[in-house]
């Protein structure tokens, strides 16, 4: 068979679409690969795989149906917002953040439904919407947690409070505290329900793709699903609350455990969507007004001169090529100075990663790690918690371990307790604390932001102690209050206080 070309086709007026698309695909290429390395990496525990498949899925489905016209001003604002992107990537090459350069690809999406009009077809979609829905495939859970969990983990504790108190037993709410009928529940970090938030979220905006709802109609629904988040997830707190309470009553069912604790969330979260669903199904239209409208042939979606699709392209180039000038580099810090000895046990200095050297000398801040017998204290000092600071989830879960969050301690030594078993079957305690030079002292890295971005610029240090996991209670505790006061931690009390002490039970995801 032999490929015949029309000497008379003309390859110029190509030039500048192939322009267009060949910059697109530079810029996207390496958010991208960042984006589906989230996917794919546990230390994310993202579902934006499915979210990315569902928003394309959709694309399809609505762009193989007849289109009846195409609107010429929408055509141009696609084209302009494919421009904007390229500035959005702009700023994300330069500041570092690849976060922002991903997403840039929400707008692409958002560009892309305006120039096949999937308004208008025969299955219609908002392409604004199908963009927002694509954005749900960011890691915008571990943004919104570290960001905004204290204060949602605030509002879910009040929120239950508010809920138990409308019963006869008495309730004492205490910050994050509650005591009811005898039982002492702490509403931890995981209980802040930001993945339930996120998935009544994703559903409210998948509805209004399909529905195209009107803008004032769609703002009534995102507070629907806001309201309904936050009242399902202290129902569910209360919940778990009173099956710690009526434990007996229940025959003996613990309801932090598989699949109860599931099952408990899975309820709540379907009682919260039966506002969004009936919203979607009262929703009210938007009505497209008729615009001017050209013939609906391949040749007229995209029209591009030459010289500005060349352009185009060398611009992308140019930006790719910038190198990162990220803004929220730490302070120059020294190295931590580790104590020489603890308890019983010599340390034995240990030497980080060639990625963590270089991750450290690219964007400040210091770390050290040591071993002292068959335990082990990493400190982790930063201006920048946001660049720096993590959980044992996401660094170690990374490297093969398999790491279950167990809740956190009170007392004079305040840590969050991980239960972690590594590539060889050998299972570790890790116990976690950040403290600022202010001497403020929290369990989780979104409080330390939180209180952060109150001061930027205050040094915050992260004391990880790592103990075998079948060492004793009392050696492990020896161990931490000996690195307490070697570090310099407060430690109001000066002994060390024992597990055997009752302590606040967490009610974790």
């Amino acid at each position: 068979m032999r490929l015949i070309l029309d000497p008379h086709f003309d390859f110029y007026p190509w030039f500048g679409p192939i322009g267009l698309m060949s910059g697109l695909i530079l810029l996207a290429v390496h958010p991208l690969i960042w984006l589906v390395a989230t996917w794919l990496d546990p230390a994310y525990d993202s579902y934006g795989l499915w979210v990315a498949m569902l928003a394309g899925g959709l694309l399809l489905w609505s762009a193989t149906s007849p289109v009846e016209r195409i609107n010429a001003q929408q055509r141009r604002l696609g084209l302009g917002l494919l421009g904007m992107t390229a500035t959005l990537r702009l700023l994300g090459q330069w500041l570092g953040i690849n976060t922002l350069g991903a997403a840039a690809l929400a707008v692409d999406v958002y560009a892309i439904g305006l120039l096949l009009n999937l308004d208008r077809r025969g299955r219609s979609l908002a392409p604004g919407w199908l963009a927002v829905l694509f954005a749900f495939a960011l890691p915008i859970e571990r943004i919104l947690q570290r960001g905004f969990g204290f204060v949602l983990q605030q509002l879910s504790a009040t929120g239950a409070c508010a809920a138990l108190q409308i019963g006869s037993a008495p309730v004492l709410c205490d910050g994050i505290q509650l005591q009811w009928q005898g039982q002492t529940v702490l509403v931890d970090l995981p209980c802040s329900g930001t993945r339930g938030l996120l998935l009544l979220l994703l559903l409210f905006v998948a509805l209004a793709a399909l529905t195209r709802p009107t803008l004032r109609y769609a703002g009534f629904g995102a507070l629907i699903a806001l309201a309904a988040a936050t009242l399902g997830n202290s129902l569910r707190i209360v919940a778990l609350a009173a099956g710690l309470v009526h434990r007996e009553a229940l025959g003996g069912v613990d309801v932090l455990a598989e699949p109860w604790h599931s099952t408990i969330g899975l309820l709540t979260l379907s009682f919260s969507a039966l506002p969004i669903l009936l919203w979607a199904r009262t929703g009210h239209r938007n009505t497209i007004p008729e615009p001017p409208f050209i013939a609906a042939s391949a040749s007229r979606l995209v029209s591009v001169k030459p010289f500005t699709g060349l352009a185009f392209l060398i611009a992308c180039a140019g930006i790719i090529a910038l190198p990162p000038q990220p803004l929220d580099i730490a302070h120059s810090l020294p190295t931590p100075d580790l104590p020489a000895y603890l308890a019983a046990f010599i340390g034995q200095p240990g030497l980080l990663t060639a990625q963590e050297q270089a991750y450290f000398t690219r964007y400040g801040g210091g770390a050290a790690r040591s071993a002292y017998g068959p335990y082990g204290l990493l400190v982790v000092s930063t201006t920048a918690p946001l660049r720096h600071l993590h959980s044992p989830e996401e660094c170690l879960a990374g490297a093969g371990h398999t790491v279950r969050y167990l809740g956190q301690t009170g007392g004079p030594m305040p840590s969050a307790i991980y239960h972690s078993i590594d590539p060889h079957g050998r299972g570790w305690r890790i116990a976690v604390s950040f403290v600022s030079e202010r001497g403020e002292l929290t369990t989780h890295v979104a409080e330390a932001v939180w209180r952060w971005l109150q001061a930027p610029g205050t040094t915050w240090r992260m004391i990880q102690r790592i103990a075998p996991w079948e060492a004793s209670a009392i050696a492990t505790e020896t161990f931490d209050s000996a690195a307490w006061r070697a570090l310099d931690l407060p430690l109001p009390s000066s002994q060390p206080q024992r597990q055997s002490q009752p302590q606040p039970l967490p009610v974790k995801l």
